[in-house]
């Protein structure tokens, strides 16, 4: 980690569940191919995996998803948003998504993927090219003040500095439930996150990133998640294969083995946790 690693911990709660199914709290469901939505689909509910929440990047994302949802039940649940790491939108396309959110406020189980674009800022600069963040600051706000309005869930993409920039706008609007997904960043950051009982989640890439690991010992077990960022593809063991909602089974098992509990108190816990932030 960015500064090393201390421990975050909150007591945990008696276990006596039997195995939990889980929750992929981000994937990408619109950007499969047709044939592997339905695959995903059919295979939801009967086994390792409970629900998905499927997160857009833009407006037609946001259509397809809410789509998605309606075609396959509650067993997919839309998130609706504007990924940060891409150009931004025109001032008339973001009224009009933001228009568009307010028509189906009721169908989102979040607002999401939102956040700040800590790659392409990094790309650019280390082209030397100029970077202003300013608008994209500015864009996330919208949406955070869209989160406090409709008392929804807000799914982060904000690594390392940008956390905190995130962190501060959530603070100023009085945000409680924000997910923090697949993050990175410094000791100081992750208890400032935790202090405000902000999730994270954990990709596949727990089983082979250390620095994913130092988090995953550290974090509050209460305020932790699974998820695949599908279709993202992932390397060693996982390295050619599909991305799918069943490989949160194998994050569940390396969370738990890090903290030292049993593979079922594990992903009962994970379970637990994404269904609380998510009223599932």
């Amino acid at each position: 980690m960015a500064s090393g690693t201390s421990s975050i911990s909150l007591p945990l709660e008696p276990f006596d569940r039997a195995e939990s199914p889980l929750i992929d709290t981000h994937i990408h469901l619109d950007s499969y191919s047709p044939a592997d939505q339905e695959s995903i689909a059919s295979a939801l509910g009967k086994g390792k995996v409970r629900s998905v929440i499927t997160v857009s990047m833009d407006l037609p994302s946001c259509r397809r998803n809410l789509e998605l949802s309606r075609i396959y039940g509650d067993t997919i649940r839309p998130a609706f948003g504007y990924h940060p790491e891409q150009p931004l939108p025109s001032p008339n396309e973001t009224e009009e998504l933001l228009r568009w959110m307010e028509g189906h406020v009721n169908d989102m189980v979040a607002v999401g993927e939102v956040g700040l674009p800590y790659y392409a800022r990094l790309e650019a600069e280390s082209a030397g090219h100029s970077w202003d963040n300013a608008p994209y600051i500015e864009l996330l706000e919208k949406f955070v003040a869209f989160a406090k309005k409709h008392d929804k869930p807000i799914i982060l993409h904000a690594v390392y500095e940008d956390a905190d920039t995130a962190c501060g706008l959530l603070e100023a609007y009085g945000i409680a439930r924000a997910h923090f997904h697949w993050f990175k960043g410094s000791c100081d950051t992750l208890n400032r996150m935790a202090a405000n009982g902000y999730h994270i989640s954990f990709t596949p890439d727990i089983l082979y990133e250390e620095e994913i690991r130092d988090i995953a010992r550290m974090y509050p077990p209460q305020l932790v998640m699974t998820e695949t960022d599908g279709p993202w593809p992932f390397e060693g063991p996982l390295q050619g294969q599909t991305t799918r909602p069943e490989m949160t089974a194998l994050v569940a098992a390396a969370w738990a083995r890090l903290q030292g509990i049993s593979e079922q108190e594990g992903r009962w816990l994970l379970h637990r946790n994404a269904a609380r932030l998510y009223g599932l």
